[in-house]
């Protein structure tokens, strides 16, 4: 028999070794799959779920504001509600000038819409620093005259003067409302602009001005118009965080915490208040339904009353009178005649009753008016485009300080 292993079974030595060394590779091959697959992260498990929206509704209002300003910490002051109900119920007489001399209530209803808008922007731009009263007079005057883009152009700086005086500061309203004008007639055909900020690059107009003239003009409210009824109040009632140094920090402190459905009724409120009870010198805490709850209640007092210049000087000039009688050497060598001018009002006629004095009294020599204080009360009076007084009625003037005057003239003896 030949020596060794036979053929067949070194072939089937050589397949089982190819074998194994086949799995030993499959071995390490999955080995190092599982180790790569355990080192990544499975980015399914970190998808984004959208989930549905959950709408929340609530039966009360006052729940509903109270929750929000909760939840996002917001300030608001104490009693505000109260204090506001208050407030309408003192306002419901409307009798305030705001109510019948507002801007809204000097337009011309019978004009077309643009001219409505237009009316409305020159109404606001008089009301600064002028009563209603005042304001509402001199749109009448235009109104008589044509108050309309074309019209104001037209005028002449002198004759538009004359129609607005005496509004605050009329000369410098003139060229405000002739340049605004010109600019509405340039880029807006004669209208006024839609937005507040447009209406702000106007000449003279200011942030109070476009938040109540986008009110009245355009009936949209983008804010709360403050002017210094407002500023004065909320600062008063303590509706603002901090007091406030201006009308527009005012603004936006209120518009902060208050409502929106609340802005476009607190500036007709607040202005009507301060008119009649909430006055800016001596309010009238007692007659107002707040003076519980409000913090300035009874702190502020009225002023004392001042004296006009005019009294100042016609007391000055009877008590320099009597000086000079007393200081004045008596001399024996003049006499008196005393006239005394009787004024009536109706007729303007001054009629004169004449009382001597004995011979035996002294007598002292009196000026009948002292000419400088004459010249000074017309210096005080205000200057007026349309009332310009004539000499001859100048030295008249004088006459009309009390029903009686006494003139002494200066006699030889």
């Amino acid at each position: 028999m030949p020596r060794g292993r036979p053929q067949q079974s070194k072939d089937q030595d050589k397949k089982e070794i190819k074998s194994e060394t086949n799995n030993v590779k499959t071995l390490k091959q999955e080995a190092i799959n599982k180790e790569e697959n355990s080192s990544k992260i499975d980015l399914n498990k970190f998808k984004f779920e959208k989930k549905p929206t959950i709408k929340i509704e609530f039966e009360n209002d006052d729940e509903t504001h109270k929750t929000v300003a909760d939840n996002k910490g917001l300030w608001e002051p104490p009693n505000w509600r109260r204090f506001l109900d208050n407030l309408r119920k003192m306002r419901s007489s409307n009798d305030a000038p705001v109510d019948s001399m507002g801007c809204h209530m000097t337009m011309d209803e019978n004009a077309p819409p643009k001219v409505i808008r237009y009316q409305t922007l020159i109404s606001l731009m008089l009301s600064s620093q002028t009563k209603d009263q005042v304001t509402f007079a001199a749109m009448e005057r235009l109104k008589e005259r044509g108050l309309t883009v074309d019209n104001i152009l037209a005028m002449t700086d002198e004759e538009l003067g004359k129609l607005i005086y005496p509004v605050g500061f009329w000369k410098t309203k003139v060229k405000y409302i002739k340049k605004t004008t010109q600019t509405l007639k340039e880029q807006y055909d004669g209208d006024i602009p839609n937005s507040v900020e447009k209406l702000c690059k106007l000449t003279g107009v200011g942030p109070k001005m476009a938040h109540i003239c986008m009110k009245v003009a355009w009936d949209k409210v983008t804010g709360i118009g403050v002017d210094t009824h407002v500023h004065r109040i909320s600062n008063r009632i303590g509706w603002v965080k901090k007091q406030t140094a201006t009308p527009e920090d005012t603004r936006k402190a209120l518009e902060s915490w208050l409502p929106f459905e609340l802005w476009s009724e607190v500036n007709h409120l607040m202005v009507g208040f301060g008119q009649t009870i909430c006055l800016p010198l001596g309010p009238s805490c007692d007659k107002c339904l707040n003076k519980d709850i409000c913090p300035s209640s009874g702190k502020l007092k009225r002023s004392p009353n001042k004296k006009s210049p005019l009294k100042n000087t016609s007391e000055n000039v009877k008590e320099n009178k009597s000086e000079i009688i007393k200081q004045e050497p008596l001399q024996s060598s003049q006499k008196i005649k005393v006239e005394s001018l009787m004024v009536e009002e109706k007729y303007d006629n001054l009629q004169c009753s004449h009382e001597t004095q004995s011979q035996n009294n002294p007598i002292s020599e009196i000026e009948p008016k002292d000419k400088n204080v004459s010249t000074q009360k017309r210096q005080l009076k205000r200057q007026s485009p349309r009332n310009k007084i004539s000499n001859d009625n100048a030295t008249l003037t004088d006459v009309n300080e009390s029903n009686i005057n006494l003139r002494v003239k200066k006699k030889k003896s």
